[in-house]
């Protein structure tokens, strides 16, 4: 389930080291359009969900499984031989929407067959090894590009997916008995929609995800331009960008003890405060500043990934609440919905974020303030219907 997972965040993160190189390749005309190849993916791993999820109910997981992965080797081979910039948007879309298959169908082939203690251990495992990937994956994607060229990095990627999906096919068994399966229906889907955007507090979580994702994949996108083109340290890339993901794997790792103790409101409005407070303190201090010391912008970029890791899983975790009755197609919606408002976020601020990074902490705070008054909203509406 870990290496399901997996071929996602190598499929993202391996690619950073070589944006430039592709960009020149494909004729993009800035940077900020190289950002494209990182966050038109997401849109896909939002958008793919809403097939995926329901077609495994009603064909079993592994078909499901195999059928993304079919379409991310060949969409991967579009990017591959893409000549401009909209034939490799296109493929990255593509590879987003088949992964998404594998990404959703491996909660789905754990929840089948684990429930209670013995599914959140499984679950704590597959998330530490899929932590592990973001901290190799650019150093790999760097190597690759060392000592072959952009489209070895697709190359290995489509190796990785063959390997894994065997590995699949060898070892796991169907885990969704003909008994249980559900007929495909558009039906579904709509009815589905319906009932999950009636949930005053699921919508107003998902918004507050939309906004953390977005502002967070303004950073993923934007990582490259940052530190090998503002501060020059191209070969340090990878290793900055494995250290920063410590901070969100440690945040994660904590959650687990924490959340139990405090709840996961009480973790949401302090990650949510953290990471406003953190975004206007590097205003306050560098709004007059062309670029603040390297050390230094790491240190904020530490503080606000740490508060980060708090809220991914929690967040996702409140707007499920009320609609557990249709979890399935409740997650799909709700993912769909909070990609759609991640993606036009983080490409409107990553637009600004060729010349320095003020603009990125400029839609941290602006991401996040709106969040909190979301928050404040929720609350103070059910608080009112309590009453």
């Amino acid at each position: 389930m870990a290496a399901l997972m997996s071929v996602t965040a190598l499929s993202i993160d391996a690619l950073l080291p070589a944006l430039d190189i592709i960009g020149a390749a494909i004729h993009t005309q800035s940077p900020a359009d190289n950002q494209l190849l990182i966050t038109m993916m997401f849109l896909g791993l939002g958008i793919g969900p809403l097939l995926f999820g329901p077609l495994s109910d009603t064909l079993g997981r592994k078909p499901s499984v195999y059928m993304g992965f079919a379409v991310f080797i060949a969409a991967s081979f579009i990017c591959i031989y893409a000549e401009s910039v909209w034939v490799m948007v296109l493929g990255r879309m593509l590879q987003g929407f088949g992964l998404s298959a594998p990404r959703t169908v491996c909660i789905a082939i754990i929840r089948d067959t684990y429930e209670g203690d013995y599914m959140a251990r499984i679950m704590s495992f597959v998330t530490v090894v899929f932590l592990l990937i973001p901290i190799i994956a650019p150093a790999m994607g760097q190597f690759i590009l060392d000592h072959y060229n952009w489209q070895g990095i697709f190359y290995v990627q489509v190796v990785i997916s063959i390997l894994v999906a065997l590995w699949f096919w060898l070892r796991q068994a169907e885990t969704l008995t003909v008994a249980n399966r559900i007929p495909f229906s558009t039906s579904r889907i709509i009815n589905g929609f319906k009932e999950t955007v009636r949930y005053e507090t699921t919508m107003g979580y998902t918004f507050i995800s939309g906004f953390v994702v977005g502002s967070f994949l303004v950073y993923l996108s934007a990582s490259q331009e940052i530190f090998q083109n503002q501060y020059n340290l191209e070969a340090e890339f990878p290793y900055i960008f494995a250290g920063l993901a410590v901070a969100i794997g440690v945040a994660i790792f904590l959650n687990g003890t924490l959340v139990v103790r405090f709840g996961m409101e009480k973790m949401v409005t302090t990650s949510l405060l953290g990471f406003f407070l953190v975004s206007v303190l590097y205003l306050l201090f560098f709004f007059n500043v062309e670029q603040p010391n390297i050390y230094i912008l790491l240190g904020f970029f530490a503080f606000q990934f740490f508060c980060i890791g708090f809220l991914f899983g929690n967040l996702r975790a409140l707007a499920m609440q009320p609609v557990g009755h249709i979890a399935g197609i409740a997650a799909a919606i709700t993912g769909l919905i909070s990609t759609l408002m991640a993606v036009p976020i983080s490409i409107f601020i990553g637009r600004f974020v060729v010349e320095g990074t003020l603009p990125l902490f400029i839609g941290f705070s602006v991401c996040s303030a709106i969040s909190l008054g979301i928050l404040w909203y929720v609350k103070k509406n059910r608080a009112t219907i309590v009453k």
